[in-house]
């Protein structure tokens, strides 16, 4: 598929089911600001005000919830596919196309991954810098590396404009207790829709991996450090 917008590029997720249905979302993605451009977001259901997700830390200020928008639509396409189901994935980028056969959950949470980040919100927003470099169905390892590896980045970015930097990460650690929270508010909200189980669960296997990243800072990122060996001798 070509760029549809000079500045941005695209991820393309395509399923194909056993009975061979196939569902095609094309994302169109703002290369500067990492903001999902392709609307999905054209009807406002009531569940998806603000005051309904009813997150603490929201700072919009908008009437409906930009996150419960975005991914209202979805919820719409899977609701009748139970999340066992097994499901061929294509993911297309620039650079490569991903495959992986897998059940419905774990292939609606590899897009409600890069949905959830891009959508507005501004908590989630903070792991934009991974959206460019989206690497489907990565596992929990890999989710972590990636993350503690974007954010001391960060740190180095912070550090060269004379900014106050994070290397314990306990603001990383902050923000993805924030993530857990909204994860929850957002899992509550689509189960009192009571929908076949497949988004819920996908947001419950996301906040799994919110979960597994905290639980790697307090355990002082042991397995990791033992990859850089070479590097401390």
């Amino acid at each position: 598929m070509e760029n549809k917008k000079r500045n941005s590029f695209y991820i393309n997720y395509k399923f194909c089911f056993e009975n061979g249905e196939e569902k095609v979302f094309p994302l169109d993605i703002d290369s500067d600001s990492l903001s999902l451009i392709t609307d999905f977001g054209a009807e406002h259901p009531e569940w998806t005000k603000t005051k309904n997700i009813g997150c603490e830390d929201c700072s919009t200020g908008e009437t409906y919830c930009k996150l419960a928008l975005t991914i209202d639509y979805f919820i719409k396409q899977f609701d009748k596919i139970p999340s066992y189901e097994n499901v061929k994935v294509y993911v297309e980028t620039e650079n490569r196309t991903y495959f992986k056969q897998t059940s419905a959950q774990a292939a609606v949470g590899a897009i409600f991954g890069i949905l959830m980040t891009t959508s507005g919100c501004p908590i989630l927003g903070k792991l934009k810098p991974m959206v460019k470099y989206h690497l489907p169905f990565a596992d929990i390892e890999e989710t972590e590396y990636r993350v503690f590896s974007m954010y001391m980045l960060l740190q180095y970015f912070r550090h060269t404009k004379g900014l106050k930097t994070d290397f314990d990460m306990e603001e990383l650690k902050a923000t993805y207790e924030q993530i857990r929270k909204i994860n929850v508010k957002i899992a509550k909200s689509i189960a009192n829709l009571e929908k076949m189980d497949t988004s819920i669960n996908a947001v419950v296997v996301l906040n799994n991996f919110a979960d597994s990243v905290t639980f790697s800072l307090e355990s002082k990122l042991d397995d990791i450090e033992k990859l850089f060996n070479n590097w401390l001798e």
